[in-house]
């Protein structure tokens, strides 16, 4: 009996160790690979999404080059989230994300095991010993790839004497008996160690060894489908209407993939598939078969689905009621075929200019009715709109470049610069309105107590600030001097209330009326719309007057830059 006991905790002890290497391993590999892909991931996901195959195609490829199909389905809810991505377009990248998370299967049907010390020894060389960034994250991929395969081992080794052990076996048959049970038993294990691709690795161990049928690990397989988009449910939380749609899109494609094919596993006739196009014996080839498997039914799933996305889409709206709060991140008025007439072109930038500012003072008001009210489901909404700003910047400073190069006349050659300053000016605003949510959330979460004058001060700057919000955004929709001069004035005011404010605040703390860490983040709260005020100043003189055209190519170099 103490064997037993010995021998069950060596077991025990070895899973558990062997899980968390291939784990550790697996986040290391795909850490490594998204830094070594840098921000074109993104770039791919939100540009190369128009058609549903060209989705599908991108999900395969990002997921099959990051390793990890929770990455991208977690990129592709915060782009829905952030107005980036359209429901039907997610749909599309998160199907192509089922097909090349099967990668990692292919690759540990190679058993290739005794590689894994030496890529450990000579990935953590290549770590330390590099200078150049890329080269460590090479090694960090290797090493991540040697832990990997070392969990793999471990696991391998210590599995194998429970095909002796009676109460496993009979446990292992029961599951290969019940495919219910296989389905439930894979997607409560991946729910829990958030990794289908190690849900799928821990049953091609368990098949090496001998300890389950190939039929018992494809239910397993289709668990583990259905466990791993908890992943996207849980990144869906505190999101918008459209994003918690997606992370259903997932849930349901799954599920629905999962119900069909339980099907064709109990009539046999996806095993013998398999068998069928796969070489070898299963005894001989288990983990090909397998990987195979694996592969075959993401494919073939995605394949049912793809001329039914638009069904899938209203099956979501359907099932995920609510009105949607719009929030376009896409540009409204930048129309191409205007760029050769520069002065329609330049209006419709404005209006876009305007819808730009507008964002972004809903995010500031956002930020500070989240304050005021304590409400954190407020200042959740300030991160989308913020990301909106940056994605309105860029389009609306592309479009600019390119009226640039078209034949403008003397007014035209002002107003381009002017307004290039002015949408760097409103996205820097946007900046400002994320540091405003972050003090506020510190403020919430912490309880942080604030006196009534205090409060009241706010308001009053707030309230000067999103006046003058509307100034500018009057004077940029009738290119009034009027508006942009009241603008101007209501900067002296803010100038004035700064100091005043300050004064009041340093009598408050010396009079033992304000707790200091409030205190801090009061004036933190002044400065940043403080500094508001200043760039909404910068935007009223541009209206006011004129920039250079040596502005064009500082912008231009920027953008080219960042592309």
């Amino acid at each position: 009996m103490l064997y037993n006991t010995v021998a069950m905790k060596e077991i025990i002890f070895g899973i558990i160790g062997g899980l968390g290497l291939f784990l550790f391993g697996m986040k290391l590999l795909s850490e490594a690979f998204q830094k070594l892909a840098g921000t074109k991931l993104r770039q791919i996901l939100k540009f190369l999404t128009d058609k549903a195959i060209i989705g599908v195609l991108t999900g395969a490829v990002v997921t099959g080059i990051i390793q990890s199909s929770s990455a991208t389905t977690v990129m592709v809810v915060g782009f829905v989230n952030a107005g980036l991505l359209a429901l039907k377009q997610a749909i599309g990248v998160i199907m192509g994300a089922n097909i090349g998370t099967t990668v990692t299967a292919q690759i540990i049907a190679f058993k290739i095991d005794q590689y894994a010390l030496p890529a450990i020894g000579l990935g953590f060389a290549i770590f330390i010993l590099a200078r150049r960034k890329t080269w460590k994250f090479w090694g960090q991929a290797l090493l991540g790839f040697g832990l990997l395969f070392l969990g793999l081992f471990i696991m391998k080794q210590v599995l194998g004497p429970l095909k002796e052990n009676p109460f496993t076996r009979q446990a292992l048959i029961g599951l290969s008996t019940n495919p219910l049970l296989g389905i439930l038993a894979g997607a409560i294990i991946t729910a829990i160690i958030q990794s289908s691709s190690a849900t799928t690795g821990l049953i091609m161990v368990m098949a090496f060894n001998g300890l389950v049928s190939f039929p018992a690990c494809l239910s397993f397989i289709l668990g583990a489908n259905i466990g791993t988009t908890i992943t996207a449910q849980l990144a869906s939380i505190g999101t918008n209407l459209t994003a918690r749609r997606t992370a259903f899109a997932h849930t349901l494609f799954n599920v629905i993939g999962a119900s069909y094919m339980l099907i064709f596993i109990y009539n046999g006739w996806f095993v013998r598939f398999i068998e069928f196009i796969t070489p070898g014996d299963v005894s001989n080839n288990i983990l090909r078969h397998i990987a195979n498997a694996h592969l075959v039914f993401n494919v073939l799933n995605t394949l049912v689905f793809l001329p039914f996305i638009g069904f899938l889409e209203k099956a979501c709206l359907w099932l995920v009621p609510g009105e949607l709060e719009e929030l376009p991140a896409e540009p409204k008025f930048l129309e191409k075929h205007l760029l050769d007439t520069p002065p329609l072109a330049l209006d419709q930038a404005t209006k876009e200019l305007v819808r730009m500012t507008e964002v972004a003072q809903d995010a500031v008001s956002y930020a500070m009715e989240g304050f005021f009210n304590r409400d954190l489901r407020l200042l959740a909404r300030v991160s989308r709109r913020e990301e909106a700003v940056d994605n309105l910047q860029k389009e609306i400073t592309h479009y600019l470049v390119e009226v640039s190069q078209r034949s403008l006349l003397p007014r035209e050659s002002e107003k381009l610069p002017a307004l290039l300053h002015s949408v760097n000016d409103v996205e820097r605003i946007g900046d400002h309105a994320e540091n405003l949510q972050e003090l506020s959330e510190r403020a919430v979460e912490e309880k942080l107590p604030f006196s009534k004058h205090a409060i009241e001060e706010l308001h009053l700057v707030y309230n000067e600030v999103n006046a003058m919000v509307e100034d500018v955004k009057r004077a940029l929709q009738n290119d009034s001097h009027e508006h942009a001069q009241a603008a101007l004035a209501r900067e002296q005011t803010l100038n004035r209330l700064q100091i005043e404010l300050r004064q009041n605040h340093i009598q408050r703390l010396s009079e033992g009326k304000c707790f200091v860490l409030s205190g801090i983040i009061f004036l933190d709260f002044i400065n940043n719309l403080e500094k508001i005020g200043d760039h909404l100043t910068n935007i009223a003189q541009a209206v006011m007057g004129s920039f250079q055209w040596d502005d064009i190519k500082k912008y231009k170099g920027h953008v080219e830059a960042k592309d």
